[in-house]
């Protein structure tokens, strides 16, 4: 099994998925190992991608918290913010004048469209739902909310709100400008691993590939776990091994040696 990230990990900021590593994926899949994605994105904004690579398995998607069917869309494993907990977190952040977006029913809402929504849906070609009062709105679970902002004033918010909400929520950067916040029962690790029981792989046979600080227990649960060259410090550090940067498709050059490796 190979578990990969996306963002910065196979996708670099272009948002397009490069021929060489859709390449290498399908060659991968032709020799009998099996791809996962597991990606803090939404379902609805990672399945185009896992579609044109060819993946027919399951994607882990917003942190672990979705695991879902790329074709049938069914959704296997959600593991939401209670209501209650997720109005405080709301609170917590716009109190503090940070922008804030929920994700609902595989929707995103935000109170308003500011420029920092915008660049988030632009990012991801999403639609935004503007609902005035967020905390006020929110009426259903929420399965995940992001703080969007200035890399440096969101490491303070991080570290309050971790703070704050200790052994209450998962709290973890996905990229730079994008604060995560899930329940406490969500990590890649934790998607990862009821995949792995629902289709039948372990991770002594799982090799993980990752960038950021939310993929720490994505690459701690694989028996093997690679960073890219432009990863986190904090995940280099946890790394076994560190392969190319994602401009130089990293992943795509590890995975065309495992598969030539078998041949």
């Amino acid at each position: 099994m190979l578990a990969c990230d996306l963002d910065r990990t196979l996708i670099a900021k272009d948002g397009m998925l490069p021929p060489r590593t859709e390449a290498a994926i399908r060659a991968a899949r032709a020799a009998g190992i099996r791809v996962v994605i597991a990606t803090g994105r939404m379902f609805i904004s990672v399945r185009p991608y896992v579609l044109q690579a060819g993946i027919d398995d399951p994607v882990v998607c917003y942190q672990g918290a979705v695991v879902a069917e790329p074709q049938s869309g069914r959704w296997l494993r959600h593991e939401p913010i209670p209501v209650a907990l997720a109005k405080e977190a709301i609170e917590a952040i716009v109190g503090e004048g940070f922008h804030c977006n929920v994700y609902v029913d595989d929707e995103l809402f935000v109170g308003r469209v500011t420029p920092e929504a915008r660049a988030y849906a632009d990012f991801q070609g999403l639609v935004i739902h503007e609902v005035g009062d967020l905390a006020a709105w929110l009426e259903k679970p929420a399965t995940k909310v992001v703080s969007v902002g200035e890399p440096e004033l969101l490491d303070g918010l991080e570290a309050r709100l971790k703070e704050r909400f200790a052994g209450r929520l998962y709290i973890s950067k996905s990229l730079p400008f994008f604060l995560e916040i899930a329940s406490p029962k969500v990590t890649k690790g934790s998607g990862l691993q009821f995949l792995a029981d629902h289709i039948g792989f372990t991770p002594e046979r799982t090799v993980a590939f990752g960038d950021g600080e939310n993929d720490i227990e994505l690459l701690e649960w694989a028996g093997f776990g690679i960073a890219v060259a432009n990863a986190h410090e904090r995940l280099i550090d946890i790394a076994d091994w560190v392969c190319p940067p994602v401009t130089e498709e990293g992943v795509a050059q590890v995975i065309e040696a495992v598969v030539e490796s078998r041949r």
